[in-house]
């Protein structure tokens, strides 16, 4: 099975988002020397607690910071921008690294209130996303050069016309998300950290109703769920408590930085956080031989081609640990 890494540039308490997308690159090195398959910056607006909102200019400097490994965005928000614009710019990108390029495209809006009104392209009574169908086609086929001789964008130039181009992904949280990765023909990652309880339907319907296309024959899937190893269950469980402290942040409508472990443990002794219930966590916390268990587990019964990881601790170099342990864990 192999192993990716999701990063949001988590900003910590006491630091700044400029250090948080320092970070970034940091462990972008990090995870090409370990061995893991990608690197996927998300996009989010509007969060106190998160730095990337611009994920194609991380792509950018970690695609040149690293040797290896395939970086991508988890996910561009596809609803907000002009297909031809996302095409021009994943093209570059791809033109900077060739083949090592992966475009995740989602239609989330990545913002509450305000923050998404002010991204939207319409400020109309239009429902958001409601032409996502169109956009993916469209942006597909500026990629892919595969529009009809008789569609009025057929004659465009798409540039940097380069050989090749970026991998598309569907990304997602819903059955939704599956049906349309399914029909699309493409591979499809869903985040589990999101939304564990629909994980093993969403992976099902997904392979349902997938037919094959010119860039996949074959169903394809990485699920995303937060993870922290730790030397030890007792030591995970303790360098987990922030990520934790942030989910219950997170149900109650709360922003903020993310605390230090005292905090941390402070907040969740006054407030507990108990999570959905769902058969799989949504966070996997443990040694490296719990949670290399728990993983080949939840990847057998579910299906998974590849786990995601995103781990979100306050300090950097117990972030890194992490990473490095769930490699080890796994013999990458």
């Amino acid at each position: 099975m192999k192993l990716s890494i999701l990063d949001q540039s988590p900003i910590s308490e006491g630091s700044n988002a400029e250090e948080a997308l320092r970070n970034s690159i940091d462990l972008a090195r990090h995870a090409d020397r370990l061995g893991y398959e990608r690197y996927w910056i998300a996009e989010h607006h509007g969060l106190e607690m998160i730095a990337t909102s611009a994920p194609e200019i991380m792509i950018a400097v970690i695609s040149q910071a690293t040797q290896r490994i395939r970086v991508g965005s988890g996910a561009v928000l596809l609803p907000h921008y002009s297909p031809l614009k996302v095409a021009e710019v994943f093209r570059t990108l791809h033109a900077l690294a060739p083949g090592r390029i992966d475009l995740g495209i989602g239609r989330a809006p990545g913002g509450e209130g305000l923050d998404a009104l002010a991204l939207r392209r319409k400020r109309d009574n239009t429902p958001f996303g409601d032409d996502f169908p169109n956009q993916v086609a469209e942006l597909t086929s500026f990629l892919e050069g595969t529009f009809p001789d008789d569609h009025p964008f057929q004659s465009l130039r798409v540039v940097p016309e380069v050989v090749g181009g970026p991998e598309i992904w569907m990304l997602g949280s819903s059955m939704w998300s599956g049906v349309a990765a399914g029909q699309y023909g493409m591979p499809y990652a869903f985040a589990h950290f999101i939304a564990p309880p629909v994980t093993g339907e969403a992976m099902e319907v997904y392979r349902a109703r997938f037919l094959p296309s010119p860039r996949l024959a074959a169903p394809r899937n990485i699920v995303a769920l937060g993870v922290v190893c730790g030397e030890d269950d007792a030591q995970a469980e303790r360098i987990a408590s922030s990520m934790r402290a942030i989910s219950g942040r997170i149900a109650r409508g709360q922003q903020g930085t993310v605390p230090t472990i005292e905090r941390a443990l402070a907040e969740l002794e006054e407030t507990p956080y108990r999570p959905p219930e769902s058969e799989w966590p949504r966070l996997v916390v443990g040694g490296p031989k719990t949670v290399r268990a728990t993983l080949e587990a939840m990847a057998e019964a579910v299906g998974i081609d590849e786990i995601m990881a995103l781990t979100i601790v306050h300090d950097h170099a117990a972030r890194v640990r992490s990473y490095e342990l769930l490699a080890g864990a796994f013999g990458l």
